[in-house]
């Protein structure tokens, strides 16, 4: 039988009671995590947000009450008026927050039963993910995600409080927009009401703020869902949430020092970290130099070092034609690392084929300085002492090489040096440490597509010094684009627009956009920028990936309250789903393919 939760109020949560509450009544309501019955006398944790309170339940006490409790199993939501007491001698539980008391339970409502659930509702629960996100209103039971989501709550209100506080503005943004694909495919959606029409949902609201901007906001922000149309992983989402900002009148570094200010505060009033401003910077052109990536993980070193010119000429067939294609030749001294076996070398090769590689050449360093190593005969004995010199090299080391392209090169040792860096211990969760990169390249070839692209998007800037080679070396040109890495994790980027109607079109001509298909997709924007278009820039935190960090999650799914596999479907909900024809027709869409 059921009880009605009637006149009752709750008074307290349930971890939120202590030694001072002694003596009070109080009243409690939550989930029950486990019952003991102990010769009578019976037991009953109770669970809310904030924590488990004790209850203990007397039959002498209350013969009601307690036959109640006889009935209750886990999850069951109940009720209960009591007295906090302490906890007699020698039951004092030090590892719970409430472990000082408990509450001397005079009345017991049921408010409702529970089936057995498919898991226990508790933390390190051992259970596939796929049931957990089936399940995740159970899921979300558990204190782990509960405080996850409390903490990005925090984190959003600081935001909020912070750019508040320094003049920002918050405004929405539409969320069925134009598609504008010149990035990751869009999620589109029909149009009932124009047959044949589609709106996209935002990508980010990247043309908006701008608009803002020519608007006279000054400084706008927004904590906005966004949505690309991209394969999945770990820190990816189908639907995310970024907090954007955009400001006018200002240069990158205004920018940077704003959000620096932003995130030092974060961290301050979340984790109590205090962090070193000015943030580290470093241009594009030395990350990829020393860390082989963009992204580069700054809490140890393992850089990479370039030995094109000592290899260009050596007997290593692999290295020398490398070079002589254009490609270059890049190692990583994996210090103390030689006693790796032949099966986890093995597996750092399959690994950089991820990206790429062909292979993985190896040197081991034994301990008289000679080289062990399959490739060690093709180098004359002063290209050894050469290579050993430019590598820093010891007696136990491991040498690992990468001789390819320049992006392969790169990217495969790049990506394998954070590898090492987990492998080895060296990456500590709580060890927070952040680098602007900055510098971009503006645009990049696309060989299939035979044209420039964008390499953050067609409305970032050039550097100033560098416009005249928009005419003559496009490709050469810098981007006034900044990155913010936290422990090789971009987790936020952004640039200084373009605010002048003639220098946007001769970016859309440098992407092969012709005058009529950018007046098409971007004519709004091009109007705007021909009325008195401010000088702005801007920058969009990804808030899911700084909270899996601030939370040392391994996945972006334990902090979104409601996630998406990695195949973009929803197990709670079933979505993606069909509709029926009528919908369909209604939207004036045809079924082209019907599923079996």
């Amino acid at each position: 039988m059921i009880d009605i939760l009637g006149d009752w109020k709750r008074s307290h949560f349930c971890g939120s009671i202590s030694a001072s509450d002694i003596g009070k009544e109080v009243c409690l309501m939550g989930w029950v995590q486990r019952r003991r019955d102990h010769g009578g006398l019976i037991f009953i944790d109770l669970r809310d947000r904030q924590g488990i309170a004790q209850l203990a339940l007397d039959p002498d006490r209350d013969p009601e009450a307690h036959a109640k409790a006889e009935r209750v199993r886990g999850e069951y939501v109940v009720a209960v008026r009591g007295i906090v007491s302490a906890r007699p001698e020698g039951t004092v539980n030090p590892k719970m927050a409430t472990g000082e008391v408990e509450v001397e339970v005079k009345q017991l409502r049921i408010l409702n039963n529970s089936e057995t659930p498919p898991f226990m509702i508790e933390d390190n629960v051992d259970v596939a993910e796929n049931i957990r996100l089936k399940h995740r209103y159970l899921d979300l039971r558990r204190p782990s995600l509960q405080n996850n989501l409390i903490l990005r709550h925090k984190v959003a209100q600081i935001v909020r409080n912070y750019l508040d506080d320094t003049g920002f503005l918050e405004v929405e943004t539409p969320v069925l927009t134009k598609s504008t694909p010149e990035g990751a495919r869009d999620y589109l959606v029909p149009s009932r009401v124009n047959p044949g029409m589609f709106y996209a949902l935002p990508q980010s609201p990247q043309l908006f703020k701008q608009l803002l901007m020519v608007s006279g906001f000054d400084r706008y922000y927004q904590i906005v869902k966004c949505f690309r149309d991209e394969d999945l992983r770990a820190d990816r989402q189908p639907e995310f949430t970024q907090i954007d900002c955009e400001l006018s009148f200002v240069d990158r570094q205004d920018i940077m020092e704003i959000m620096e200010g932003m995130i030092a505060k974060v961290f301050r009033e979340t984790l109590g970290v205090e962090l070193t401003l000015p943030m580290l910077r470093i241009s594009y052109t030395e990350a990829l130099a020393r860390f082989g990536v963009d992204n580069p993980d700054m809490r140890f070193e393992l850089e990479l070092v370039e030995i094109s010119n000592l290899v260009k000429d050596c007997g290593f067939k692999v290295f020398a034609d490398a070079v002589k294609k254009g490609g270059i030749v890049k190692l990583l001294n994996a210090k103390q690392c030689a006693s790796f076996s032949r099966k986890e070398i093995d597996d750092l090769t399959e690994f950089v084929k991820i990206y790429g590689a062909k292979g993985l050449a190896y040197v081991k360093v034994q301990e008289d300085g000679s080289w062990q190593s399959p490739i060690a005969k093709f180098f004359t004995d002063k290209e050894i002492a050469l290579i050993d010199e430019a590598a820093g090299s010891e007696p136990g080391d491991l040498l690992l090489f990468a001789a390819d392209t320049f992006k392969v090169a790169n990217e495969s040792l790049g990506r394998l040096r954070g590898l090492l860096g987990q492998k080895l211990g060296l990456a500590r969760k709580d060890d927070f440490r952040f680098v602007w990169v900055t510098d971009f390249p503006l645009l990049e070839w696309d060989g299939e597509a035979r044209r420039h692209v964008a390499v953050h998007h067609p409305f970032t800037a050039p550097l100033d010094e560098d416009i005249a080679l928009l005419d003559g070396d496009p490709g050469s040109a810098r981007a006034k684009a900044y990155d913010l890495v936290l422990n090789g994790s971009e987790i936020g980027g952004g640039s200084i627009r373009i605010h002048n109607r003639e220098v946007q079109n001769k970016m859309f001509s440098l992407m092969g956009i012709t005058a009529e298909e950018a007046e098409e997709k971007f004519g709004f924007l091009l109007s705007a920028l021909s009325y008195g278009a401010p000088p702005h820039g801007g920058i969009a935190f990804g808030l899911d990936r700084l909270m899996m960090i601030l939370t040392g999650s391994d996945s972006i799914r334990d902090v979104i309250a409601f996630p998406k596999t990695q195949k973009a479907t929803c197990l709670l909900s079933e979505a993606p789903g069909e509709v029926d024809d009528k919908q369909l027709r209604e939207l004036s869409i045809r079924r082209a393919v019907r599923n079996n």
